[in-house]
C-alpha cells in the first residue's frame, strides 16, 4: 500500500535563537516531539531519577494501599498478587512478588490462564481466595474492570488493592484502594505508566514507609530492569516518567542479577553484554518481550514469571529451552492464522473495519495476528475466536480510530472487555448475535473514519543531504534513546538520489542492498532496505530516487560504518511530499 509522506515542518528562527547551546538536528526533533520548553527538554535529554520520578504518594490512595499492606504483613495475613498473562503483566507480579518477599510477607501470586480463565479476574477465582483464606489481594495490570468480582469478594471480607493502566470503566470497583493514573479522579500527573511501571509506584510507597529498615539503601533501583522489560515490551510511550523508568531501566537490566533474563539473552545472542554493545529498547521489543509473552499465549504464563524470579541456574535452563519452544510455535501458528484471515478479507466488501471470525483460534496469536494485518490493510481490526458457545475477540487499531472509545459505545453487549485507543479485546454475552455487534461497529467506524486519508503515514523528522551523515550527527540521534512508543527512531527524508547499484540479499532474497550518491556530491553511501527485495526488478542503474531511512549502524569485521536503512522509496517523477501543518 501506498505510503503518505509527512515532513514535518522546520524550526523557526524563534525556537533556534531560545537554545542556541543545542544542535539544529536535535532540537528539531525534541520540536517534533513536542518538546518545547526548557524543563521537559532538560528532562528528556538529561533524566535524573532522583529529580524526575515522580512522588508515589501523589496517587491519592497510596497511602492507605500502603498501610494496609503493612498491616497484612504485620498481622501474617495471607496475601495474593493477582498478575496478567503478558510481559507487562509478569514484570509487574515479579516485582511485587520481590518486594514481599524482602517483607517475609505470607503470599502467593496467581497469574489466570489466558484460554481457560481469560483476562482479569473471575468470580471463580474469588471463590477460590476465599476457600484459601486469603484476606488481601493486589491486582497488577488488570482489575479495574471487575466491578463484580470485587463486589463478591467485599461478601467474603477480602480486601483488593487494584493497581492497574487501563481504560477507566463506566462503573469503577468498590475497592479498598485503586492506583491507576487513567482513573479521572486521579491527579497523578503522568498517565502513561505500564502496568509495571504502577506496581514499580507502589513499591517505591511500599519502600519509601520502611520503619525498620528491610529494604537495603538502593532496593528499588534493582527492581528497574523489570520496569523496563515491561514497559517497553507494552509499547507504552517512552516520554516524561517512563523515559526516566526505563532509561534507567536499561542500565539495570545490562547488569541483571536475574539468571532467567541473562539465559534467555544468551540463547537469544544478545548476552553477554560489552562495553560497546549493550541491551537496548528493541533488544526488549523484539527478543525478550515476545519470548516471554509466548509464555502465556503458547501455555501459562507462570513459565515466565518462573524464569524471571528463579535463583537456580538449571531451572533457568529449562525454562528458557521452553520459551524457546513457546516462541516457534508461536511464530508458526501466527503465520498460519494471518494467511487465513487473509483469506477471508481478500472474500469479503471492503470496509471501514475488518471483523473476521473462526472457530478455535487461539485467544494468545489472534491479537499478534491482528497486529500484523493491521500494517497490511492500515485498518482497524477485529479477529473473533468461536470457542465452543463464546465470541472471544482481540483488535487492533490505526490513529485515526480509538478502539476503546467505539468499544464504550456499545459496552451492553459484552460480557467483559477493556484496552487501550490502539489495542481492545471483548468476550460478547451470550444473547449477543455476532451479527448485531458488527452491524454497530461498523456504523460507528463509518462515522469515524468517512472522508479521511486512510494511507499508512510516515511522519519524517528532516530532510538531509547525504554531506550531513557523519558521526557528528549519528552521535546526536543517540541521546534520543531508548527509542520506542512516542519517541521512534528518527526518520529522513533524501531527495534527488541516484542508484549506483542494486542488488538482493538475505534468504529468498527478502531484502535489497543499494549504493546511493547525490548530484554534485562525490560522496556514495550504502543502504539497506528490510523486506524489500520485489524493488530489485523495479530500480536501475542511474534511476533516481527519493527515500525515507533511519541512519544506522553496519558494524562487519571489526569495522562500523553509517547507512541509510531504508523505509520506503518513491521514484520521483510519482510522488509529492505533503509537508505537516501545525
Amino acid at each position: 500500500m501506498e505510503k503518505r509522506w509527512d515532513l514535518q515542518e522546520p524550526i523557526n528562527l524563534e525556537f533556534q535563537n531560545k537554545y542556541p547551546e543545542i544542535p539544529n538536528l536535535v532540537l528539531q526533533l525534541l520540536y517534533n516531539r513536542g518538546l518545547k520548553e526548557e524543563k521537559e527538554i532538560n528532562q528528556f535529554l538529561n533524566p535524573e531519577y532522583d529529580q524526575d520520578l515522580l512522588d508515589p504518594f501523589l496517587f491519592p490512595e497510596m497511602e492507605k494501599a500502603v498501610e494496609r499492606i503493612y498491616q497484612a504483613v504485620n498481622n501474617q495475613e495471607k496475601i495474593v498478587i493477582h498478575g496478567d498473562y503478558d510481559a507487562d503483566g509478569v514484570t509487574s507480579t515479579v516485582l511485587l512478588a520481590n518486594v514481599f518477599k524482602e517483607l517475609n510477607a505470607d503470599f502467593e501470586i496467581y497469574i489466570p490462564h489466558r484460554e481457560k480463565e481469560g483476562y482479569g479476574l473471575s468470580s471463580k477465582t474469588v471463590k477460590y481466595f476465599k476457600k484459601q483464606k486469603i484476606s488481601l489481594v493486589i491486582t497488577v495490570d488488570c482489575g479495574i474492570s471487575n466491578d463484580k468480582e470485587v463486589e463478591l469478594a467485599k461478601k467474603y471480607n477480602i480486601d483488593f488493592i487494584i493497581t492497574d493502566h487501563h481504560h477507566e470503566p463506566k462503573k469503577l470497583p468498590a475497592a479498598y484502594a485503586i492506583i491507576n493514573p487513567k482513573v479521572k479522579k486521579c491527579k497523578y500527573p503522568f498517565k502513561n505508566l505500564a502496568g509495571v511501571g504502577v506496581a514499580f509506584k507502589l513499591a517505591q510507597g511500599i519502600i519509601r514507609q520502611d520503619k525498620n529498615k528491610i529494604f537495603a539503601y538502593g532496593y528499588e533501583k534493582w527492581l528497574l530492569d523489570l520496569v523496563a522489560i515491561g514497559t517497553v515490551a507494552d509499547i507504552m510511550p517512552l516520554v516524561g516518567e517512563n523515559r526516566t523508568l526505563v532509561k534507567y531501566g536499561l542500565i539495570v537490566l545490562n547488569k541483571t542479577k536475574r539468571i532467567g533474563v541473562k539465559m534467555l539473552a544468551q540463547k537469544a545472542g544478545i548476552w553477554p553484554v560489552t562495553e560497546n554493545v549493550l541491551m537496548n529498547s528493541d533488544n526488549i521489543g523484539f527478543i525478550l518481550g515476545p519470548r516471554l509473552n509466548a509464555a502465556g499465549r503458547m501455555d501459562h504464563a507462570n513459565t515466565a514469571y518462573q524464569l524471571l524470579i528463579t535463583e537456580d541456574k538449571q531451572e533457568a535452563e529449562k525454562l528458557v529451552a521452553q520459551l524457546e519452544n513457546n516462541n516457534q510455535q508461536r511464530q508458526r501458528l501466527t503465520e498460519k492464522i494471518i494467511e487465513e484471515v487473509k483469506n477471508i478479507i481478500e472474500k469479503e466488501k471492503k470496509q471501514y473495519l475488518i471483523i473476521v471470525e473462526g472457530k478455535n483460534w487461539p485467544l494468545g496469536i489472534i491479537g499478534l495476528a491482528a497486529s500484523r494485518l493491521k500494517d497490511i490493510y492500515n485498518l482497524p481490526i477485529f479477529i473473533i475466536s468461536k470457542l465452543k458457545s463464546k465470541y472471544v475477540s482481540s483488535g487492533r487499531s490505526i490513529p485515526e480510530f480509538n478502539m476503546i472509545e467505539a468499544l464504550d459505545q456499545v459496552e451492553e453487549l459484552f460480557e467483559v472487555y477493556g484496552g487501550h485507543a490502539g489495542a481492545a479485546g471483548f468476550t460478547l454475552k451470550k444473547n449477543t448475535k455476532l451479527e448485531d455487534f458488527k452491524k454497530q461497529l461498523f456504523k460507528i467506524a463509518q462515522r469515524e473514519l468517512k472522508g479521511k486519508d486512510l494511507r499508512p503515514r510516515l511522519e519524517i523528522d528532516a530532510s538531509l543531504d547525504l554531506e550531513d551523515l557523519n558521526w557528528e550527527m549519528y552521535d546526536q540521534i543517540e541521546k534520543f534513546e531508548p527509542f520506542g512508543a512516542a519517541n521512534a527512531k528518527p526518520i529522513f527524508l533524501v531527495k534527488n538520489l541516484i542508484v549506483e547499484t542494486v542488488r538482493p540479499v538475505g534468504q529468498d532474497d527478502k531484502h535489497l542492498k543499494l549504493l546511493l550518491k547525490q548530484e554534485g556530491l562525490a560522496k556514495s553511501v550504502a543502504a539497506i532496505a528490510f523486506r524489500m527485495g520485489e524493488w530489485v526488478d523495479n530500480l536501475s542503474y542511474g534511476e533516481k530516487i527519493d527515500v525515507v531511512a533511519e541512519i544506522s549502524l553496519n558494524e562487519f569485521n571489526g569495522t562500523r560504518n553509517l547507512e541509510l536503512q531504508i523505509i520506503d522509496i518513491k521514484k520521483i517523477k510519482d510522488h509529492k511530499i505533503k509537508k505537516q501543518i501545525r
